[in-house]
């Protein structure tokens, strides 16, 4: 995202041309092609898009957290490629140095160990501490979050939380060892609108207290409006656009992001039906040509179908590097 080489030294996580395949039946599936970003310290960004674009896999790859792929590329953080890594490496950055929030923390949290107990072994797995030490941190770290009477609940089980108070655990333990990067992947997807007010509210006071980046892996255009600082819009495994907040939502300029903004809820839009971008995401088997959302894009000329347009600036906004992967609005900036 953006940076100028004064602030160079503020990048932490620094992705550039990651790709990701895997084998299938019906050949080789590239679920991320090309894809490039930034993460700057104390900043957030939010990487948008629907179902099967690539969000996921591109973060948790970078972190060893996708077996099976061929990936290839580079994932600069510390001054380490993580890609280049060993398992026992990565293990060792995961939590100190990246931690991850999962969409369903019942698939994360054992049924059978109290809640707390699985916080204190994961501190005790990465600090030299006794285990009455590492209870008393797993029960600050769940007042932080807003868990009440952190001292009793600490023993419960996850089937006795409510589903905010489990994703509220898995932040406690996503933020125990202060990671310097928290990737949160669709954090409040299976949350109502109230708790997912609270959940972001938490995420950028935990941003504020500590200085921490946060990647926001969501579909939601509303959650990005909320807590994200740059946006980078996925589709089909590609980057369709990268801009800062202010600039994709006051002037989104790929048909893709504008496709989404439409389609979010309005608040006069009670009792009308939703408006869809139609059709449905392409196959992500190699071999297609040009751009993969033509086939659903209104606005698409004659060269969108054979050749696909590079990630680029756009001249229209200056120095502010808003990119775009689409031939028509780069032929509306060309001078």
């Amino acid at each position: 995202m953006s940076m100028t080489a004064t602030d160079s030294e503020h990048v932490l996580l620094d992705v550039r041309d990651l790709n990701v395949s895997f084998d299938s039946p019906d050949g080789v599936v590239e679920a991320v092609r090309n894809v490039s970003f930034k993460l700057d310290q104390g900043r957030t960004l939010g990487i948008v898009g629907e179902s099967g674009s690539g969000k996921s896999v591109s973060t948790q790859s970078i972190v060893g957290l996708v077996q099976g792929a061929r990936i290839s590329g580079q994932a600069r953080f510390d001054g380490r490629d993580l890609l280049m890594l060993a398992q026992p490496e990565l293990r060792a950055i995961r939590g100190p140095g990246i931690a991850m929030i999962f969409q369903n923390p019942m698939s994360c949290l054992h049924p059978l160990y109290p809640v707390g107990w699985q916080i204190m072994e994961m501190i005790r797995a990465h600090q030299s501490v006794s285990r009455s030490q590492a209870r008393l941190r797993a029960i600050e770290l769940l007042g932080q979050v807003g868990i009440p009477r952190p001292d009793v609940r600490v023993d419960d089980y996850p089937h006795q939380y409510s589903g905010g108070m489990l994703q509220r655990a898995m932040i406690a333990m996503a933020i125990a060892l202060n990671p310097r990067v928290l990737i949160a992947d669709e954090p409040t997807t299976a949350l109502d609108v109230t708790v997912q007010a609270q959940i972001l509210r938490l995420l950028r006071h935990i941003q504020e207290q500590f200085g921490t980046a946060i990647i926001m892996i969501t579909h939601d255009l509303g959650v990005v409006s909320e807590i994200a600082d740059d946006v980078m819009v996925m589709y089909a495994g590609r980057a369709m656009e990268q801009a800062s907040r202010e600039a994709l939502l006051r002037r989104p300029r790929h048909p893709y992001t504008q496709g989404l903004l439409r389609s979010r809820p309005q608040a006069d839009s009670l009792g009308r039906a939703l408006t869809s971008i139609p059709g449905q995401p392409p196959s992500l088997i190699a071999g297609a040509r040009g751009c993969p959302f033509q086939p659903r894009c209104t606005q698409a000329i004659s060269r969108c179908a054979t050749d696909m347009p590079p990630l680029a600036v756009l001249a229209a906004d200056g120095n502010d590097p808003h990119r775009s992967a689409c031939w028509l609005t780069q032929a509306e900036d060309a001078p």
